[in-house]
């Protein structure tokens, strides 16, 4: 009737209208399936795991941000691993990654949960608006086999007005039996865990004694340096291939610190193609005086010299008297890792220290 109503052939309506119901069925699956999205369809980076290293085939720094070195898996990993395995047998579980900077602890985070992805498990990162607000918003509506991803936990925890009601939430969402498994993965770094974890002076206000509960027996210290073992492993991976791990290594190898120089080496290329002229001067100065082999250490007074010629005509101009100072607080200032392109030498008065490698080459 409203086919003839409309002057439409009946068959093209019929057709019209089982569309509109398979869209609506689709948006209340959707909607039933609660916050995130399968776990299959992020990216690591939207998850904030940090571009690792330059890239090695001339594209320069556009072409690294996309690229992830091999993994190599540590003692921490193997009890990510239990966790997830437990999430896969039905029952919820929750662990905090505590590290310094640029340790790798988004990455383990992200490798330990590819195996729920082929079991249709949902990824929820609380983001938008802000953190904080995300979170409480929708941790109510989190429904079971769902990842609830926390990385910088310090944001939601620690949110002076709304951490205290998300840790609470947190654990209503890790005991209800209607909502499991759900798995719950952060990360913090280590003044975060104290400051949590600290217990109140008798007669003291208790800011986080949720937070504080929460975290107890839920957090995995992640070591600053790889190991033998997992030297030997990134080893064998760069001699399989692995450009990206074969060149930290050859930094890193002796001290272990291989993750921080994955992480920070965007940002220390950044910092030399976007600084200051004086600082860019002081750098180029730095980077010839390697090439001609002059010591790791370079006297201050040798590099002001020398960075001098590196400036044009307009650039020496605008010097003020303190610029050589100026220009060594800028490049002394730490990026991911706690790298920087140059600082003063520790117990080495008026030198400094140049750190060779990918930074400067």
């Amino acid at each position: 009737m409203l086919a003839r109503k409309l002057g439409l052939p009946p068959d093209e309506l019929l057709e019209l209208r089982r569309t509109a119901a398979a869209e609506d069925s689709d948006q209340i699956s959707e909607a039933e399936a609660g916050p995130g999205k399968p776990i299959g369809q992020w990216e690591p980076h939207d998850l904030e795991v940090h571009p690792a290293g330059l890239a090695v085939d001339g594209r320069g720094i556009g072409g690294a941000l996309q690229l992830l070195p091999g993994y190599v898996r540590r003692a921490h990993d193997l009890v990510l691993a239990q966790a997830v395995q437990d999430a896969k047998a039905g029952r919820s579980r929750m662990l905090v990654l505590v590290g310094t900077s640029s340790t790798g602890k988004t990455r383990a985070c992200w490798e330990a949960v590819q195996p729920l992805a082929g079991e249709g498990w949902r990824l929820w990162h609380p983001f938008d608006p802000i953190r904080a607000e995300a979170a409480l918003e929708d941790l109510e509506h989190v429904r079971p086999h769902t990842v609830l991803w926390l990385n910088e936990a310090q944001h939601y925890l620690g949110d002076a007005q709304l951490g205290e009601r998300i840790a609470a939430s947190v654990h209503a969402l890790l005991t209800h039996p209607g909502q499991a498994p759900v798995l719950v993965l952060g990360t913090l770094w280590p003044e975060y865990d104290r400051q949590y974890s600290a217990l109140p002076l008798p007669g003291r206000p208790d800011p986080h004694s949720r937070a504080r509960e929460l975290l107890a027996g839920r957090t995995l210290s992640v070591p600053e340096r790889f190991d033998a073992q997992a030297l030997r492993s990134a080893f064998a991976l760069g001699k399989e291939g692995d450009r990206l791990l074969s060149d930290a290594l050859t930094r890193a190898g002796a001290h272990g610190r291989v993750t921080q120089d994955l992480a920070g080496a965007p940002e220390l290329l950044r910092r030399y193609e976007r600084g200051t002229p004086p600082a860019r001067a002081l750098l180029e100065a730095a980077m010839d005086a390697g090439r001609l082999g002059v010591a790791l250490h370079l006297l201050q007074t040798f590099l002001t010299d020398a960075a001098i010629d590196y400036l044009t005509g307009p650039d020496c101009d605008d010097l003020t008297d303190d610029w050589s100072e100026a220009a060594i607080a800028e490049l002394a200032h730490p990026v991911h890792g706690k790298q920087a392109p140059m600082r003063r030498a520790a117990r080495r008065q008026g030198l400094i220290k140049f750190p060779r490698g990918r930074t400067c080459w």
